[in-house]
């Protein structure tokens, strides 16, 4: 019995799970925006969580900071982008490849056009710094989205390493953009929802492709054991 729990815990999610997952990420971001819009206690304490971070910072902190933060310009994400859909038909994957395409072009536009449609008036205390049209943040909605295809390209064998490695990566972004006072919390959390969202109906999208796939081939050699048949 212990064999067979192991084995179904390493098949993959299936759609209807990815999509669960989707759901989730559009109820959660529904909620993060109306607390972070709409609730003046959260203002407060977003201040707060601002102010905290931005003291943790220093000549050398800030550098490495926006060292991490330029990796996510335009041309270099769009250049991690083509690496990692080269990867996955190099290794004969081209759904994959058509699903980082999906994930790392769809997380940051939503964001950016999520931006000045839910603009919403910060409170003075945050300074000029940041703008009412700053949720969700676009830096952690392309970091997570980046992290993310990552694991879909990398082989199995790897993509537990892979998974670490990229949630740090995202993570360190939030923190960054924290401590430099370029977004609130709340901005971050909504990136993070963002890309995990695109993630999730890329990977829903794939196990419906793979599932018509097998029956498709299971069609075929049922078809072709009929015709073999006297």
């Amino acid at each position: 019995m212990y064999a067979r729990s192991r084995v179904r815990l390493a098949h993959p999610p299936s759609a209807a799970g990815a999509l669960l997952v989707a759901g989730l990420c559009v109820a959660a971001l529904a909620f993060t925006w109306v607390v972070a819009a709409l609730v003046p206690a959260t203002h407060v304490r977003d201040a707060v969580a601002l102010h905290d971070f931005t003291l943790l910072g220093g000549p050398h902190v800030d550098d490495l900071a926006n060292a991490l933060l330029s990796l996510l310009e335009p041309a270099l994400y769009i250049l991690w982008a083509v690496i990692l859909m080269a990867v996955a038909l190099r290794r004969g994957r081209p759904r994959v490849a058509l699903a980082v395409a999906l994930v790392m072009g769809m997380a940051p536009l939503t964001a950016e056009l999520l931006k000045p449609l839910l603009a919403h008036p910060h409170s003075p205390i945050y300074g000029d710094e940041i703008t009412a049209a700053s949720w969700p943040s676009g830096h952690t909605s392309a970091a997570t989205a980046l992290a993310m295809s990552a694991v879909l390209v990398a082989p199995h064998r790897l993509r537990p390493t892979v998974a670490v490695l990229g949630a740090i990566f995202a993570a360190a972004v939030g923190f960054s953009l924290v401590l430099l006072a370029w977004h609130l919390p709340s901005d971050v959390l909504g990136g993070y929802l963002v890309g995990t969202l695109w993630t999730a109906l890329a990977v829903a999208g794939l196990r419906k492709a793979e599932s018509r796939a097998r029956s498709g081939r299971m069609r075929s050699g049922v078809g072709a054991m009929r015709a073999g048949v006297p």
